[in-house]
């Protein structure tokens, strides 16, 4: 799916999504990612399986107030354990599915909320 949004001056925002791939700022990424709002976007976890407390712990560098989690293309919330220094730093996450993910993302940005996306391609 293609959707359009008016992003202002810049930063990044989900342009489109598709099964295994997102698109930010017209660019097509087939792999797991994170994505802030102004910086830059990077690698993450290969999938669901990956996922350990240095995941998430690594998250906090990017100093955040929301997280916003696209388990993939399925619902899957993660062990509570895996989240604790996100609770810890009181760092909100947010946990959906990889498109709801990316809608909520544009929209927390638009809000001009210092929000992350940590977005997985693949449930397994």
């Amino acid at each position: 799916m293609k959707f359009t949004l008016s992003t202002g001056d810049a930063g990044n925002f989900f342009s489109g999504y598709g099964d295994g791939w997102v698109e930010i700022n017209g660019v097509r990424h087939g792999g797991s990612l994170v994505v802030d709002v102004v910086q830059a976007v990077r690698p993450w976890v290969a999938d669901f399986a990956a996922l350990d407390e240095q995941a998430f712990a690594s998250l906090l560098d990017w100093k955040p107030e929301i997280i916003v989690f696209g388990s993939g293309a399925t619902f899957r919330f993660p062990h509570p354990g895996l989240t604790r220094a996100l609770v810890a730093a009181r760092v909100g996450l947010e946990v959906m599915d990889t498109p709801a993910a990316c809608r909520t993302f544009n929209v927390l940005a638009g809000e001009g909320r210092r929000v992350l996306a940590a977005i997985l391609l693949k449930s397994a």
